[in-house]
This record gives C-alpha cells, sequence and structure tokens, in this order.
C-alpha cells in the first residue's frame, strides 16, 4: 500500500500536466514499513525530474515495432539524477519507494516497457493525461511472478507534505 497527502497527488498531477505532450517523470521518497509482512510505503517528499529520454535512446536497445520511441511515449531517469536522489533520501534517512510517470492520451495502465524495467517492492504511480487534463492515478507494484497488479493508495493528511516544487 502506499500512503501520500492529497497535495502530493496535486503535485505530481501539475508535473504530468506541465509536461504534456511528453510523459513526465519523478522518484517518491519516503519509508518502506513492513508491518505483519504487509508492504506499506510512506511518502513524504515528490522528486520531480526531467524525462531524460532524448538523450538516453541512443544507448537503450529496444525492440519495438511500430510506434517511433520519443518522450510522448517513454521516459528515462537520468542515472546522476537517481544517484542524486538517493543521496538526498540518505539524508533525510528516507529510501527511494517508486516512480511516478504520466501517459500522456494513453490509459494510467502499465507498458510492457514498463514492466521490464520496473523494480520489485517499488511503487508505481501513472497518471493518465488526455488532450492535456489529468484525469486518472493508479498505481501498480510487480508481483512474484514479474507482473504489474494494482496496489492500493490511501491519500491522509497526516503525512508529511512534500515541500519541492514541481517547477523543473
Amino acid at each position: 500500500m502506499l500512503t501520500l497527502h492529497p497535495h502530493q497527488m496535486d503535485q505530481i498531477y501539475d508535473h504530468a500536466q506541465d509536461c504534456y505532450p511528453e510523459e513526465c517523470c519523478g522518484l517518491m521518497l519516503g519509508k518502506i514499513l513492513e508491518p505483519d509482512a504487509q508492504l506499506e510505503k510512506k511518502l513524504f517528499e515528490l522528486y520531480p525530474l526531467d524525462n531524460a529520454w532524448e538523450q538516453a535512446e541512443s544507448s537503450i536497445r529496444i525492440e519495438e515495432s511500430g510506434t517511433p520511441l520519443t518522450a510522448t511515449r517513454r521516459y528515462w531517469i537520468a542515472p546522476q539524477d537517481l544517484f542524486n536522489a538517493q543521496k538526498y533520501a540518505r539524508t533525510q534517512g528516507w529510501d527511494i519507494i517508486g516512480v511516478y510517470h504520466s501517459h500522456p492520451d494513453h490509459e494510467a495502465v502499465p507498458s510492457e516497457c514498463d514492466r521490464k524495467w520496473a523494480w520489485p517492492q517499488y511503487s508505481y504511480v501513472i497518471v493518465a493525461v488526455k488532450n492535456g487534463v489529468p484525469h486518472d492515478f493508479r498505481n501498480w507494484i510487480l508481483d512474484d511472478q514479474q507482473q504489474f497488479r494494482a496496489e492500493p493508495v490511501t491519500v491522509v493528511d497526516d503525512v508529511v507534505p512534500s515541500t519541492l516544487e514541481t517547477d523543473i
């Protein structure tokens, strides 16, 4: 289960809207708890990032035919950005608990590419954006068979809201 503050949900929506028609992306920082063997993640802060797909596509080997792969259909988190986020999270005593990104003019359902690059235990929030307007917020997690399944989201006011701005 992922627990977050309504303001954090709004920040993700805003980031998705600001990046449209390209995919937005960012990391979720917080704590992973395992009370009674049920994985629970508390989101404390968002770490919005630039979609680095255009810089990464020449070094990523993707076998997909048909639609051209651009930042409107893919996102990439630059390794240095991931390192910086890990370093920052450690200074706060937190972990990276997941990734969020948008699907411009597509459903908030993980793609095969999303599945191939996903890591266990992370939450994967996807926001659908239709004609520039975010409208669907869904959260996913990999199961033991490396398939995505819906992960519950709890929105509560007592989670510490993020102080980061979504302006990148």
